[in-house]
């Protein structure tokens, strides 16, 4: 007589959710191909679908279609693209996952507290999740882009998580969060291109104003920055800050022209 082995598998509820469709993972400069399989799929178990590869070192690959297994269609939907900018454009929020601390802290929120936050937005908008490349993970200056920082809690001693398994449990607590926190508050906000375009409308403005030298600018945008994204403006109160700007635009160029005929 053979002696059956037990066998174990994980069954997930089935649940069908089309917001989660709004959450697009972001992962950077990706360098194992087999990551980027078994990130999709971690993304198809728990319902997200939207994957976005910036400048991956080695892809299309065999390798990740072997890691995928049955969400290859994820891999064949994926786009991949040059910049992280051309990625978030038409996000409206966007979280940067960072195991280290930084000379400039951001705000930030562990996982869990993230995709609360993450499961009101989605409603009205699309949501990025960046990932780093496995070695160093995002540098200063990409994880800038982001209004919020994501961490992973974990061993203080090891706290280092390879970039698919970090995919999964941010998938995990989004799923969780859809499943046990529905969106309550219905609020619209802009997108990361019409957040920068008021950046730069500011940076300009306060340049004209003599606030900003542009010989020394200093740190001043990036703390303008750091300061709107703790506010997080919705749509509606961002054009009224260009209003401002505009206003002040015009009363620069009034006073520049009353200058120039005396």
């Amino acid at each position: 007589m053979v002696a059956l082995r037990p066998r174990f598998c994980l069954i997930l509820n089935g649940m069908s959710h089309s917001s989660l469709s709004n959450i697009r993972i972001v992962m950077v400069r990706t360098w194992h191909p087999g990551n980027i399989g078994a990130a999709a799929r971690a993304m198809k178990n728990m319902g997200l679908s939207d994957l976005v590869l910036v400048d991956p070192v080695d892809y299309p690959s065999e390798q990740a279609t072997s890691m995928a297994a049955g969400a290859t269609d994820l891999l064949e939907s994926a786009r991949v693209v040059n910049s992280i900018d051309v990625a978030i454009e038409d996000c409206q929020l966007v979280f940067a996952t960072s195991a280290r601390s930084r000379s400039h802290p951001w705000p930030i929120k562990e996982v869990r507290e993230a995709a609360a936050h993450i499961n009101d937005e989605i409603p009205q908008g699309k949501v990025a999740i960046m990932f780093g490349p496995e070695r160093m993970g995002l540098n200063n200056e990409e994880l800038r882009l982001a209004q919020f920082h994501m961490d992973i809690p974990g061993n203080p001693d090891y706290p280092v998580l390879n970039v698919a398994q970090a995919v999964q449990v941010v998938c995990y607590e989004l799923f969780m969060a859809q499943r046990s926190q529905p969106s309550i508050e219905s609020k619209e906000y802009p997108q990361v291109a019409e957040l920068n375009k008021f950046y730069s409308h500011l940076e300009n403005t306060l340049t004209r104003a003599g606030f900003i030298i542009k010989a020394h600018p200093g740190q001043a945008m990036l703390r303008f920055k750091r300061l709107f994204n703790r506010a997080r403006p919705e749509k509606i109160e961002l054009n009224m800050l260009r209003g401002v700007l505009s206003s002040i635009d015009k009363l620069l160029e009034r006073q520049s022209n009353e200058s120039n005929h005396h």
